[in-house]
């Protein structure tokens, strides 16, 4: 299957080209003895039939040994047919790459310990929106079944327009002409998740997966079509824990005086049943009549719907104003006599605690829209190109809360918790004194006195991009350079979010749910609680509750904003090909000069009347000027040396670019003094300086060894600061006292010093049968990275490291292929890192995740003949061993946040192919 590049393949002095064959063909595999050039030699000529997993590893090798620059790969085993469940999972086992998981499975990827807003992805070679909050991609939305490949660029070409700081994602749709007849696939999966189904109404433990891939050729092989569909309906199930916080307090135990312990504030609770469904659907039109003519159009969309129905509690412990009775603590050290210092609360009875019970019943909806046209034409010499391109991302939520418990004064509205808190950490059991699962005791009320009954919150974004591309090449010969390839990028972008929020009130309140809303009780077993009143949230919702908008508050109003972009793009590259000292040498030298027209539309929040918006529109413009070289200098035994030297820039996050702005009065100063806070749609990008290097040995193209390193000198970085402006014009808010002087500190994010960040790679890709043709059929993968940052992302004198950042990430494949059978097992682990994750009011937070170690297996057989030629079998267990992701406190490990398990999920596949 062939992959896009942003170059052709070449062939010239020093140049050895392996042309990717379609995935309908044989592919030719040449074993290269580091040792014996005639041995190599002559292994070249010989041809052999690969497919499968082999195929896939062989072609990803060549697309990254031909390369001009430093690129990792993914190709498929076959069409419709990349190994994992994702396109996000299979990215995370590259070397630099990992993946932040979400609801269990991976979604954003990180390059190079950077987070996902770094890097850029194109689909086809033009920049994808979003369905997310800002620009990173949600890699999920993309079905692996539609996709021939993958390219990841981590130096940049100054032809690939689109691209990030730490590198660029690059996915790929077949193209029909490079199959030499028409294929079909057809494949189909079940799935079942380990953990069954957690809640009546909700999602069960059975899923499916099914795709159609067709591809053909018409008139004479100038018309090519390729037609795909891939259908997700996957449940998700999870048990959720989550720890309020770790106060420190202090007190008697008998005889015994504690200090500074440490307490559990409170606790969250939840098991979800998530139903997931994805279609998408992918087009190719191809038309090509003859050599000197091509004309290709390409349509992708996929629409995703989730629901999710939660069900749980939430109670406060210290901090509920409970009564604490039989208290145990661990770790405390003695400072005298019968007294202690230090230490956790492992063990008590809380009397009087009033835990809330939640019925949550979130709903989203995804469509991604994309089109792109792309035209050749060879004139004079030239092959002058156009292209346009046009993505659209919507996303709807709804998030519903709705509040149940015990009546406030009756009797029995308190009860009494036993918790039992693990030392290091984990998660608690808790035991309680009344039955939850008893409609005469858990009734729809505002049991926690929060003046509502629920919540509900609709977050909307929409993001489109709009593109046009106009570029020409041509062939040269002058001196090392043997071809020019210029032209101009215009690219238009719109994003906006916006996210209603209204309290939900009961008509009748407390209300005893009815029966006919009653559902079979939820298990918290997981954290001791045997069962929980259940009952239909939509069904009550609608008829038992009313609607009440929450309008004058100052952080909704802070998330309805409007960026705009106009981005002009110009490039010209002049590829390398040369010799030095007898050996070739090849590459490209270039540069990108980008001007970006940016602007926003937000409101400002005053604060002496939260109802009164006032709408404002602010920007800037600004110029980089980007050159990028990139050298590969092929040695003798198959190796390569590879040098790229660059300047980079990411674009600011679509959020702090807002033209948001809040004001207010600290009267807690004296003379009291203007405040505020809000986004800068002046902000100007990320920049850096980067250099890579690597070495690379190749076996062929059945496998390779690579050691790689690069270096980012980042010259800004952006961060939130105070800066000094005028609030001349302002109301003072009532109650507040009028500071004397107009000149405040105003809280934004801001361009300021930059910092480094800095990392070592290894690869390896081997068949065993170069070690012994005993092993002949098993291969080993192997991966690793090694991260270091001296970047301050919260400003000078913040500790938190980078968010994304594992430090140590490393991945081992062992697999098997032969005579029809094929086995692989992968572990992927992720050291600890800051995770940004949405918190409370939907907002982004940043939270501390603990490394993580997922085991994925697979097992297969392919029928080699008879009628039952070209069907398969396929097993797959993924997250095997049932890794939890888990979030801590205060960078300590002991101080669990969050604790989630997502269960393993096993797959039964059936593939045929024509």
């Amino acid at each position: 299957m062939k992959t896009h590049s942003p170059q052709p393949a070449r062939t010239s002095r020093g140049r050895q080209v392996f042309r990717l064959r379609p995935v309908a063909l044989s592919c030719a595999a040449l074993l290269l003895a580091a040792t014996d050039m005639a041995v190599a030699q002559q292994q070249a000529e010989q041809q052999v039939t690969v497919t499968g997993i082999r195929r896939g590893i062989e072609n990803a090798i060549s697309v990254k040994k031909n390369a001009d620059g430093i690129v990792e790969a993914i190709s498929a085993e076959d069409i419709g047919k990349l190994p994992d469940n994702s396109i996000a999972e299979s990215l995370a086992r590259l070397p630099g790459l990992t993946a932040q998981r979400v609801n269990g499975r991976a979604q954003e990827i990180q390059i190079r310990g950077l987070a996902g807003q770094f890097a850029g992805t194109l689909l086809n070679g033009r920049e994808q929106v979003s369905t997310g909050d800002n620009r990173a991609a949600e890699f999920d939305q993309y079905p692996s079944e539609l996709l021939s490949g993958v390219s990841i660029y981590k130096t940049p070409y100054a032809n690939l327009v689109g691209q990030g700081l730490s590198g660029t994602i690059d996915m790929q749709t077949v193209r029909p002409l490079n199959f030499n007849s028409r294929a079909i696939a057809v494949n189909l999966r079940g799935e079942r998740n380990s953990m069954g189904g957690l809640n009546a109404g909700g999602a069960g433990a059975n899923g499916s997966r099914f795709s159609v891939s067709y591809i053909d050729q018409f008139a004479n092989r100038t018309i090519g079509v390729a037609l795909g569909y891939a259908r997700l309906d996957s449940p998700n199930q999870n048990e959720y824990y989550r720890s309020w916080g770790y106060p420190s307090g202090s007190g008697t135990i008998g005889a015994d005086t504690y200090n500074d312990v440490r307490l559990p504030g409170g606790i969250q609770v939840r098991a979800e049943s998530a139903k997931q469904v994805r279609d998408g659907l992918m087009a190719v039109l191809q038309y090509k009549p003859n050599k000197d003519f091509e004309s290709l159009v390409d349509l992708y969309y996929s629409k995703y719907e989730k629901t999710a129905l939660q069900r749980g509690f939430e109670s406060g412990l210290a901090w509920s104003g409970a009564t604490l009775t039989n208290p145990k603590v661990s770790g405390a050290t003695s400072t005298g006599p019968n007294t202690f210092s230090g230490g956790v609360l492992t063990s008590a009875d809380y009397v009087g605690v009033k835990p809330v019970f939640r019925h949550d019943l979130n709903t989203r909806e995804d469509d991604i829209k994309a089109f792109g046209w792309n035209n050749k034409l060879k004139l004079a010499g030239w092959t002058a190109t156009t292209d346009i391109s046009w993505s659209k991302a919507t996303r709807s939520e709804s998030i519903l809360e709705l509040y149940s418990g015990t009546v406030p004064g009756s009797a029995g509205a308190t009860d009494t918790f036993t918790v039992n808190l693990p030392v290091g950490g984990g998660v608690p059991s808790v035991r309680a004194g009344l039955n939850y699962a008893d409609p005469a005791i858990i009734k729809l009320v505002d049991s926690g006195g929060w003046g509502q009954a629920g919540y509900l919150k609709e977050p909307q974004v929409t993001d489109e991009i709009k593109s046009f591309r106009l570029g020409g090449q041509r062939d040269l010969d002058l001196g090392f350079i043997s071809r020019i390839d210029l032209g101009a990028n215009y690219t238009e972008r719109e994003k906006s979010r916006n996210v209603p929020e209204y309290f939900t009130d009961l008509k009748t309140a407390p209300t005893t749910v009815p029966a006919g809303m009653l559902r079979s009780s939820t298990s918290l077993a997981f954290i001791g609680i045997p069962s929980m009143l259940s009952y239909d949230p939509a069904q009550a919702f609608s008829q038992l509750y009313t609607l009440r908008e929450n309008i004058n508050n100052s952080d909704i109003i802070n998330k309805q904003w409007t960026v705009k972009e106009k981005v002009t793009t110009a490039f010209v590259k002049g590829d390398i090909d040369t010799e030095v000292g007898g050996m070739g040498l090849r590459g490209n030298v270039g540069l990108q000069v980008i001007h970006t027209n940016q602007s926003s539309t937000a409101f400002d929040v005053d604060l002496s009347d939260k109802s009164k918006q006032r709408q404002n529109t602010a920007g800037t413009t600004y110029t980089d000027v980007l050159p990028s070289l990139n050298l590969a200098l092929s040695l003798p035994n198959s190796q390569v040396l590879r040098l790229g030297v660059a300047k980079q820039i990411a674009r600011p996050r679509m959020d702090d670019l807002r033209a948001t702005r809040k004001f207010d009065v600290d009267a807690s100063r004296v003379p009291s003094v203007w405040t505020g806070d809000g986004g800068n749609p002046e902000l100007k990008p990320w920049r850096a300086d980067a250099l890579d290097l690597s070495f690379e040995k190749y076996f062929g193209n059945k496998g390779y060894v690579s050691i790689a390193g690069f270096y980012k000198d980042l010259k800004t970085y952006i961060y939130k600061q105070k800066v000094p402006r005028s609030f001349a014009g302002i109301t003072v808010p009532t109650g507040k006292p009028a500071p004397a002087s107009d000149i405040g500190l105003f809280e934004q994010p801001a361009n300021g010093s930059g910092g480094s960040i800095s990392g070592a790679e290894f690869s390896l890709s081997v068949p065993l049968e170069m070690v012994s043709k005993s092993l002949d059929g098993f291969g080993v993968i192997y991966t690793a990275s090694l991260t270091e940052s001296k970047i301050s992302p919260f400003g000078p004198g913040d500790t938190r490291p980078l968010p994304g950042l594992s430090k140590d990430v490393w991945n081992l494949t062992g697999y098997y292929e032969k005579r029809g059978f094929s086995a692989r097992a992968s572990y992927r682990y992720r050291g600890p890192y800051v995770a940004e994750v949405t918190g409370f009011g939907a907002d982004r937070s940043f939270e501390y995740a603990k490394a993580e170690r997922i085991v994925d297996l697979q097992f297969g057989y392919e029928f080699q003949s008879g009628a039952a030629k070209g069907l398969s079998l396929l097993v797959q267990v993924n997250n095997a061993t049932n890794e939890p992701y888990e979030e801590y406190y205060n960078n300590d490990p002991t101080q669990v946040r969050q604790n989630t398990k997502y269960g393993r999920t096993v797959l039964f596949g059936i593939n045929y192919k024509l």
